[in-house]
């Protein structure tokens, strides 16, 4: 029992360092949390720099999840935030941290907001996009600008608002283009590994039931480059995973506004669709027949 009771500990104390060192300072205890923590007896076990190295919070593109030991601790789960109000607190001491951000210098320079994220803390729905825009870098909002008019109007034909979801990008700052470049570019691989651990962070602390990953920047970001490598017209509307979360991969809305036919925007409804039927939201007849009669002329 001895030898249980320090793998478990052991693996406890792990997941907090790897937490420390990955910038989280905020991990909220419920009543049962602290009568657990009160009741300990034993010593901590000692951990050696071996088994310290043994295992990485974020140790590839393909791994960003907790070491599965950690994961299934008994009681574990009272670290994360429970509550919507929890779960405000605890986005907003990881905004105040991601706004003091500078791992990317030569875009805490060009920017003019940080986009941090916005919505229902205890969303059941998560929209992951690819990087602000000009006019999300200008508000300091996500998804305010032309493509974001189209996902608002997605979101509100799913019969929710955007109040009930929550929407956030890869990246928080909106990439530098070299002067007189209109438009935005790609965020790269370097960029994304910087600013990934704060997504991940928001995902974590919100829990969604579902995430919806807005293009294959959104898809590489959370699942890392060789999951987003066959492209997203082959992993659109295919189940995927993210630390247990189901995860819809569908076009990015301004991919829609490029490519406004009739087939692209029925292929990103029917993804709508599954992640609809998976919420347990009800769908209409209109609803569910959307882009369809058009779609087969």
């Amino acid at each position: 029992m001895e030898i249980e009771w320090s793998k478990w500990l052991r693996a406890v104390i792990l997941h907090l360092e790897f937490l420390q060192e990955a910038g989280v300072r905020y991990l909220p205890l419920s009543a049962e949390g602290i009568q657990l923590l009160e009741q300990l007896q034993h010593p901590y076990p000692s951990v050696s720099s071996n088994q310290k190295q043994s295992i990485s919070f974020f140790s590839s593109s393909k791994e960003r999840s907790l070491p599965p030991s950690s994961q299934q601790l008994w009681g574990l789960e009272a670290l994360s935030p429970q509550t919507p109000e929890e779960k405000q607190a605890a986005l907003e001491a990881l905004r105040q941290r991601v706004l003091e951000c500078r791992k990317c210098e030569h875009l805490a320079q060009s920017r003019t907001h940080v986009v941090f994220g916005a919505g229902n803390p205890a969303a059941d729905l998560m929209f992951v996009g690819e990087a602000p825009g000009g006019e999300e870098d200008r508000q300091g909002e996500p998804f305010v600008g032309a493509a974001g008019k189209l996902l608002t109007k997605v979101i509100e034909t799913m019969g929710l608002r955007r109040d009930q979801v929550y929407i956030a990008n890869v990246l928080k700052c909106r990439p530098d283009t070299p002067p007189g470049r209109p438009g935005n570019r790609r965020p790269t691989a370097d960029e994304i590994a910087r600013c990934v651990p704060y997504l991940i962070e928001q995902i974590r602390i919100i829990q969604p039931k579902v995430l919806v990953a807005l293009g294959a920047t959104a898809v590489e970001g959370l699942l890392g480059r060789q999951a987003a490598a066959p492209g997203i017209q082959r992993l659109r509307g295919k189940w995927l995973e993210f630390e247990g979360i189901p995860l819809m991969p569908t076009y990015h809305p301004a991919f829609l506004l490029y490519n406004p036919t009739i087939q692209r925007k029925r292929e990103l409804w029917e993804d709508m669709l599954k992640v609809m039927e998976r919420l347990g939201l009800p769908i209409s007849e209109k609803q569910r027949n959307y882009f369809r009669k058009a779609s087969r002329q």
